[in-house]
């Protein structure tokens, strides 16, 4: 990580965030705002489903802490921070607005990110590669059903955890990687979005959408998939010096806080 800058927060060139899901109940909201306290950034991308739009339609659902993530953002927005908003499946009605400006924040169908390195990174959420999404909504739409049931369980059992002295833990991100047909979708999807990349004439691409945080160059092209903020609570951070680094927060924040203050024993999480 960068070290502290005066203002007590890790500076960081460009952040990148993405599938928080704001307005559903497996939304890491107070984990979120942990991050944001500690971590800056010049430039902020939200790389899509930053709000769930399909869970609000069916029921809403939307507590002051959600708030506080939006306000937290719109305050580095209004400091100086440039925020580019990329949308996803899940926030599809912002693609309605692209080129405009919400509060400071920007809205783009895709972008393309300089690296303080020179390298050109394709900035998109990804879910345009997504064969289920693109012509079977209805099985996207049952799939996000019985994974908001799994998420259900995650609370209750992190809620069991906390009692017990442990940290954040999540159930579903456990099992998606132990179901053979799971695995071999992320491989394809990996597969997929670098090599429609290319297309573009970068040297990588920055994504979200299947929840599964990642950084490497498989397939001949810099990957990089910033994760969620509902189960894997991560995000991705450019450097200074254009070095890239995968920020797994739910286990730095217990870290972080001691470091900050060394009394302290107990974790964020």
């Amino acid at each position: 990580m960068n070290q502290f800058s005066d203002e007590g927060l890790y500076k960081h060139r460009t952040m990148f965030i993405s599938d928080v899901h704001l307005g559903s109940r497996g939304c890491q909201a107070e984990m979120l705002l942990d991050f944001l306290k500690y971590h800056d950034a010049d430039v902020i991308y939200l790389v899509g489903d930053i709000v769930d739009g399909w869970r609000l339609q069916s029921r809403w659902h939307w507590p002051q802490l959600h708030n506080d993530v939006v306000q937290k953002l719109l305050r580095k927005a209004r400091k100086g921070a440039r925020v580019i908003y990329v949308p996803g499946n899940h926030d599809e009605f912002l693609r309605n607005y692209y080129g405009a400006h919400f509060g400071g924040v920007e809205v783009r169908e895709h972008d393309i990110h300089e690296t303080a390195d020179g390298r050109r990174l394709l900035v998109i959420h990804g879910d345009q590669y997504d064969m289920v999404v693109r012509h079977a909504k209805w099985l996207a739409h049952l799939g996000d059903w019985a994974y908001s049931f799994a998420l259900g369980l995650n609370t209750v059992l992190n809620a069991l955890r906390r009692k017990l002295g442990f940290s954040y833990w999540s159930l579903s991100a456990w099992a998606k990687m132990r179901v053979k047909n799971a695995v071999n979708f992320i491989g394809t999807f990996e597969e997929t979005l670098s090599q429609e990349a290319r297309k573009f004439n970068v040297d990588g691409v920055i994504c979200g959408h299947i929840h599964h945080a990642e950084m490497h160059e498989k397939f001949g092209i810099s990957y990089f998939n910033t994760g969620d903020w509902v189960e894997s609570c991560t995000a991705i951070v450019e450097h200074q010096d254009g070095r890239f680094e995968l920020i797994h927060w739910s286990q730095e924040a217990k870290a972080v806080t001691q470091f900050q203050n060394p009394t302290s024993t107990k974790a964020l999480a």
